[in-house]
């Protein structure tokens, strides 16, 4: 392999002569550019020698039609010639580029015509060999080598930045550029170094090669494949970042701080400040803090190992704290004072509301005189506002306690027959209730009570007594026993009898009476004035009757 720097050129015998152009491997076609002249005895071909002396190569006869070719290596079984003196090469080779010369021979005179000529060969597409692993910044060093084999002639190489062409520039790109023939061969294989000083921008920047040949049409390229290297530069930045999973942080959250530089590659390493501690903590890019608490509010930063850079952020552990007083189950006697309280502590503004019951209230409850109504179960709600998830209660069983307390009452029914009596109660725990008769000791089991609704409820019993009767009524729960009584007349019930018997007999009295004048107007038209003298007489006897009757029913009624 012998060793060459050189450019691509013209020679000179070519200059003014006609050239055929031919590709490396193709067939090549040379005409005999000369008429035959008459007479003509042969024609022959021969190609010169740099040194000038010829080499014949095919011979043919103008009268015999045969066809000759001379004992030469170079172009044993190569060679065709025909029969208007064209000459054929197969398989061109590089050391086909020659002047060859037509000779036409007559008697008289020898007619010469030379052809020139010339042979390409396109080189494979370029590759980019032994690239460095990765480039450091502020670093001269070899990028790799741009290689582009078998051309002819030589080509040129020129080294690309995402498409710009790179420029020679001392101590930042140096580009060597080696053409190396193969004797066997004569092709020239191109070799390019570069060796380059990366910034940050070439990051990710697109490095290529072209070369640009010369081919039977004229001036062509071929382009390698881009490569893209890892470009090393130092960290500059120091940035922490907090990862959670809501941009807000309450206590009871998981807290991961990311610390990252913006050098390439990364650290691995870094030191976190965490509130309280005096030293950093020594980690890697990830630092987890759980169920973190109040005191986690604070400054956190992070730096490189050896302190050079820094970052900070600022983190709010969001809180809420809840007391109610009192709280839990709390039994209170009727008409005493409960004062209550919601106190919260929170990070910022809470919103509170009070439940009773399952239903939420409109303002907050006091208590200066409880009543039975004020049982029940209070709870005392706070969320924080904007901090989702964040809400805190506490509940309050009021017990409202008192002893039995009973008013009763009697009204005397529609029907005049019967009078309802009432036990009005009030007490917790609910009392029994128990009804008994005076005198007698006697219980009454047929009573009805009411739904037992804020400490009160009633009993009542309906009776019809026939004479004056005393009801006691008996409310006994845990705290108390309570008795009172009620007297009650039969009076009402006797006079509705004497108005039933007053109406009955006032009916018997009419229809006798009715029965007496008929009888009267009946004897008067039947017999005789005598007669009905004496009937008249009886007649008058029967109403002195009735007036005695109705006297004794008047002094009865009295």
């Amino acid at each position: 392999m012998l060793k060459i720097v050189s450019s691509l050129s013209v020679s000179p015998l070519a200059l003014g002569l006609y050239t055929v152009n031919a590709v490396y491997g193709d067939t090549i076609t040379m005409p005999c550019r000369l008429e035959v002249p008459d007479g003509l005895m042969f024609g022959k071909w021969k190609y010169e020698m740099p040194n000038g002396s010829p080499v014949f190569i095919a011979f043919r006869s103008s009268t015999k039609k045969n066809v000759q070719y001379d004992d030469v290596p170079d172009y044993k079984d190569r060679l065709s010639l025909s029969e208007n003196y064209t000459l054929s090469i197969k398989n061109a080779r590089i050391s086909d580029e020659k002047r060859f010369v037509c000779m036409l021979v007559t008697e008289d005179d020898v007619s010469e015509e030379p052809t020139i000529v010339k042979v390409f060969k396109q080189p494979s597409q370029p590759e980019i060999l032994h690239q460095a692993d990765f480039l450091e910044t502020e670093k001269l060093q070899m990028l790799g080598e741009c290689v582009a084999r078998d051309s002819y002639p030589e080509g040129n190489v020129t080294w690309y930045r995402n498409g710009r062409v790179l420029q020679p520039v001392e101590e930042v790109v140096v580009i060597n550029l080696q053409k190396i023939v193969d004797k066997s061969t004569g092709l020239f294989t191109m070799t390019s170094s570069l060796q380059y000083m990366p910034t940050k921008e070439d990051a990710n920047a697109k490095f290529s090669c072209i070369v640009t040949y010369y081919g039977p049409s004229g001036q062509k390229t071929i382009q390698s494949d881009p490569v893209v290297f890892d470009v090393h530069y130092p960290t500059e930045k120091v940035t922490i970042q907090v990862l959670t999973q809501s941009s807000i942080i309450k206590e009871g959250d998981n807290i991961t701080l990311k610390c990252s530089g913006n050098g390439n590659p990364p650290p691995q390493e870094f030191l976190f400040y965490i509130p309280g501690e005096t030293e950093g903590i020594r980690s890697s890019d990830m630092y987890v803090m759980t169920d973190v608490r109040r005191n986690a509010t604070g400054e956190y930063k992070c730096s490189l190992t050896d302190k050079s850079m820094m970052d900070s952020t600022t983190i709010t552990v969001h809180y809420l704290d809840l007391q109610l007083t009192p709280s839990g189950e709390v039994t209170k006697q009727i008409g005493e004072a409960l004062p209550v309280s919601c106190t919260i502590s929170s990070s910022r503004n809470a919103t509170v509301f009070w439940i009773k019951d399952n239903i939420r209230m409109q303002t907050s409850p006091s208590f200066s005189s409880l009543q039975y109504q004020d049982a029940g179960n209070y709870i005392c709600e706070t969320t924080l506002q904007e901090v989702e998830g964040l809400k805190k209660r506490k509940t309050l069983k009021l017990i409202v306690e008192g002893k039995p307390q009973i008013k009763m009452t009697k009204k005397t029914n529609t029907n005049k027959m019967s009078k309802t009596i009432v036990c009005h109660v009030e007490g917790f725990p609910k009392p029994a209730v128990q009804w008994t008769v005076t005198g007698t000791g006697s219980i009454i089991n047929k009573t009805e009570e009411t739904k037992y609704v804020n400490g009160k409820f009633s009993s009542k019993i309906v009776i019809a007594p026939e004479e004056n009767v005393t009801l006691t009524c008996i409310a006994e729960n845990q705290l108390e026993r309570t008795v009172t009584s009620l007297n009650v007349s039969a009076n009402d019930n006797s006079e509705k009898v004497n108005d039933q018997a007053k109406l009955i007999v006032g009916i018997v009295v009419g229809l006798l009476l009715a029965a007496l004048v008929a009888g009267v107007v009946y004897w008067l038209y039947v017999k005789k004035s005598k007669t009905a003298s004496k009937h008249v007489d009886k007649d008058l006897g029967n109403i002195e009757e009735n007036k005695k009757l109705e006297e004794n029913n008047h002094k009865s009624e009295t």
